[in-house]
């Protein structure tokens, strides 16, 4: 395996970690417009705390599965025709939150509610399929020697997976109660952070049993015990920490804390990957490696080039748009500093 290879493997799961940490509070976001908004001024106040980022955030997502396409040509085959109708439901989820985003200040207001209900239901979908397909990866899928997938419902759809699916989907709940917190003012600022107080005694119990089936039914801890026990405690320290920076009205803490655990959780699964991109249920022999599924090294040269020239303007431009759009969202009409749900 080359020092470019690796890179890029890297990389890869960089470009998802910050997909996860940006989008996971999108994803969060959306789902509190009909679990935790209670009028429609309520609902327009937690859209607009997003309004300004939320497509820029679903770039890093467009990034990762280019970079995929470019460095990994076998490993985006293999996934993508495998994966071919799990990704279809991610693609409808992202596609009806796209458009619920417009249509819902375009429309009547008799007919927001429609809207709403899309905004939120695919923003249930996108992370619990995520949470699905990586969990199911690691897993291991029916990937024969020439990594054709041949798979059945029972290999995308099982208690681990299923743990997993949900165990992300209430990650990235809660990542989207700690941001309306630290982006809002009044009423819905204090119902999102007593909300937030109860999901997190759910996540415990969630990452107890996702911890306890990683063990039980992928070989991280026989392949890779050190850093998988390190991250799997580093998930479990940065929840407790969120958590009781949430019970302190520590809101940009708790933000920041559980961005961090989608990160960790997004780390262990690469790590625990490494050096393989694809597990095969069949036969080790039929994994696909990091060696093996990568470009040549001509073209993983010329495109850390350009990634590296590029990336630092990202950054700063990414960096430049979340301050310009820093200040919490006040909604009229709405009183400040009630403190009941």
């Amino acid at each position: 395996m080359s020092g470019l290879q690796l890179l890029w493997f890297t990389l890869i799961g960089v470009l998802f970690s910050g997909f996860f940490f940006l989008e996971g509070f999108d994803f969060g976001v959306g789902m509190s417009v009909q679990t935790l908004a209670k009028n429609e001024d309520e609902k327009d106040q937690i859209v607009q705390t997003i309004g300004p980022v939320w497509d820029g955030n679903e770039v890093w997502l467009l990034t990762a599965g280019g970079a995929m396409f470019a460095s990994f040509p076998a490993w985006y085959a293999s996934l993508f025709s495998g994966y071919y109708l799990i990704l279809f439901a991610i693609l409808f989820g992202l596609i009806i939150r796209g458009v619920s985003f417009e249509f819902r200040h375009k429309v009547p207001k008799s007919q927001k509610q429609l809207w709403n209900w899309t905004l939120t239901i695919g923003s249930f979908i996108v992370p619990f399929f995520f949470g699905l397909l990586f969990t199911s990866m690691v897993h291991g899928m029916p990937i024969d020697a020439n990594g054709n997938m041949s798979a059945s419902f029972g290999d995308y759809f099982n208690l681990f997976s299923i743990v997993g699916g949900v165990a992300l989907t209430l990650l990235c709940y809660l990542h989207g109660l700690n941001y309306i917190s630290l982006k809002t003012e009044g009423v819905i600022r204090y119902r999102a952070n007593q909300y937030a107080k109860r999901a997190y005694l759910v996540l415990y119990a969630g990452l107890a049993v996702f911890a306890l089936l990683l063990l039980m039914q992928t070989d991280f801890f026989s392949k890779h015990l050190i850093v998988s026990l390190v991250l799997t405690a580093l998930i479990v320290l940065l929840t407790v920490f969120a958590n009781i920076s949430v019970l302190k009205r520590h809101e940009f803490r708790a933000f920041i804390l559980s961005g961090l655990t989608l990160v960790s959780l997004v780390a262990l699964l690469f790590t625990g990957l490494f050096p393989r991109v694809l597990v095969s249920s069949i036969n080790p022999d039929f994994d696909l490696l990091i060696k093996n599924a990568s470009s040549s090294p001509y073209t993983l040269k010329i495109m850390s080039i350009i990634s590296l020239t590029i990336l630092p303007f990202v950054l700063i431009y990414t960096g430049w748009t979340y301050f310009i759009f820093s200040k919490r969202i006040k909604q009229p009409g709405l009183a400040e500093g009630v403190n009941h749900v």
